[in-house]
């Protein structure tokens, strides 16, 4: 999987204002910013982020996904560096 295959992937499933991809083809790290993160915990966006994958994630298409989720307003509080 490319990391332009993944990001439409998490894009399809969740409104994203920012998604930011890097990896290896198995391990991905994610920089992801929502509205549909408001009001939640870390652990439910990330279930939120697993569920646009479906079944890849048990089929080992995406063996690792480390991620940082984000609402646009914890976004817009995070030093440029954090891109």
């Amino acid at each position: 999987m490319t990391a332009d295959q993944l990001q439409s992937l998490i894009t399809a499933g969740l409104p994203c204002e920012h998604c930011h991809l890097e990896g290896d083809g198995r391990h991905w790290y994610a920089t992801i910013v929502s509205t549909a993160f408001e009001g939640k915990r870390p652990i439910a966006r990330h279930q939120q982020v697993y569920a646009t994958l479906g079944s890849r994630m048990h089929t080992d298409e995406v063996h690792a996904l480390s991620m940082k989720t984000f609402t646009p307003a914890e976004w817009a509080q995070q030093p440029a560096s954090s891109a």
